[in-house]
């Protein structure tokens, strides 16, 4: 079946039926009723890679996250396609691992498919993805980096509001001994955020000593082995986790060791993913916004596909962070006392 049997069928030309399910503005409402109307009867669907041989242009987005397994991840993805649909767009989505192999092997495929742009979200690896992709030409947006290149748009993430609010928050708890179970050392954003608790500590007139930042990997499994090895050594009264898998590991950790939070510990994650909510006790953490970071990706894209001046400054957007109360922290020393009913957002200090 072809657009010759769909045009008998709608009694119009071959070209009205093309314009019409490439949506261009240059058909009748009228006409295009009837050709849907025929499309619908004889369940006709378009061959895209046709389309985009005679366009140029493959309707296609590229989108590389970091690990699908990390449940921060399939809310973007998610989003990410509704809206790439919404605007008639097909994504590609990959997966690096964090792995130089799998990475090398998404640009590949990005690059063969013909992506229109690409959005870069690893947080820290983009290096070894932007100069192939720019190579050919294909339009970016990145995440969380620094001094992105001409024509790569970024997203910038505010660690630092919802890290400090985590760290006030423990302070009015009575907390000083605070530790940070980081992210992997080579990875751009784990080291922000570290920088963010730091920073934050000083702030409030408390020292982060070396002692209670451990380095974890933002799995379950390196929460659950960083805190083991942080509670052998000493006893924080209150831990902050660079992630919230690592807050969750965190958590189980403290269960078989007979640790109660929050009476005996308290917990606050990073990332808000869906899980925080329904664990036991549900635990507070700082949002960063899937779908917010989603939508900005998205945008980002879309903004850096249709604009026509080259040599424009590469645009900047900002997703801003903040901490969520739930149960996993208390007062230190007050026994059965949480933080509240929650979930509800601190100020921003």
């Amino acid at each position: 079946m072809d657009i010759r049997t769909v045009a008998k069928r709608a009694s119009v030309s071959t070209a009205t039926v093309s314009r019409t399910v490439n949506r261009t503005s240059m058909v009748t409402p009228a006409l295009a009723r009837r050709v849907w109307k025929a499309v619908q009867e004889l369940g006709y669907y378009p061959n895209i890679q046709a389309r985009g041989l005679v366009s140029g242009r493959s309707r296609i987005l590229g989108l590389i996250v970091s690990d699908l397994t990390n449940p921060f991840f399939p809310e973007i993805v998610q989003v990410f396609e509704s809206l790439a649909v919404q605007q008639q767009y097909e994504i590609l989505l990959a997966s690096t691992m964090n792995d130089r192999e799998h990475m090398k092997s998404s640009v590949r495929r990005m690059i063969e498919r013909r992506v229109e742009g690409a959005a870069i979200v690893t947080f820290g690896m983009e290096d070894i993805l932007l100069e192939d992709l720019k190579l050919w030409d294909v339009p970016v947006v990145l995440v969380d980096v620094a001094s992105t290149k001409r024509s790569a748009s970024n997203i910038r993430i505010d660690y630092v509001t919802g890290i400090r609010q985590a760290v006030q928050h423990l302070a009015a708890l009575r907390h000083r001994n605070i530790a940070f179970i980081s992210g992997p050392r080579d990875l751009k954003s784990a080291v922000a955020r570290q920088q963010a608790f730091c920073q934050s500590m000083e702030e409030i007139g408390l020292r982060a000593d070396p002692r209670l930042i451990v380095e974890g990997d933002h799995t379950l499994e390196g929460g659950h082995f960083a805190c083991g090895g942080l509670l052998s050594r000493t006893r924080p009264t209150a831990i902050l986790c660079s992630n919230d898998l690592t807050a969750l590991g965190v958590m189980r950790r403290s269960y078989e060791l007979g640790i109660q939070i929050p009476k005996d510990l308290s917990v606050i994650g990073f990332d808000d993913i869906r899980l925080a909510q329904f664990c036991l006790p549900p635990l507070t953490t700082v949002q960063m916004s899937q779908s917010e970071l989603a939508r900005l990706a998205f945008n980002g894209l879309l903004a850096e596909i249709e604009r026509t001046e080259p040599a424009r400054k590469a645009a900047e957007y900002e997703l801003k962070t903040s901490l969520v109360l739930r149960k996993s922290t208390s007062v230190f020393g007050a026994k059965n006392c949480t933080s509240g009913s929650g979930p509800f957002r601190a100020p921003v200090s």
